[in-house]
């Protein structure tokens, strides 16, 4: 069973760089990403851009409470 985001950290973009998970455990986002892929953080997916660039969005739930975006920062 994987870990879920708690916290995140943007840059002055709003961009997300860096999440905290329910241990405590803070990563930045390319390490995040091959976590969620190798199935280790609960409740996201990783999306592509059309420039490329993969990024995590939580899956939709129709709850908006708790879209990355939402999430308390760091």
């Amino acid at each position: 069973m994987g870990s879920k985001i708690q916290k995140v950290k943007k840059n002055e973009d709003g961009d997300i760089t860096a999440v905290m998970l329910d241990d405590g455990n803070v990563y930045a986002i390319d390490e995040a990403i091959r976590m969620a892929k190798n199935g280790q953080i609960e409740g996201v997916i990783v999306g592509r851009a059309k420039n490329g660039r993969e990024y995590l969005r939580s899956q939709p739930n129709g709850n908006p409470n708790d879209n990355l975006d939402n999430l308390p920062l760091m």
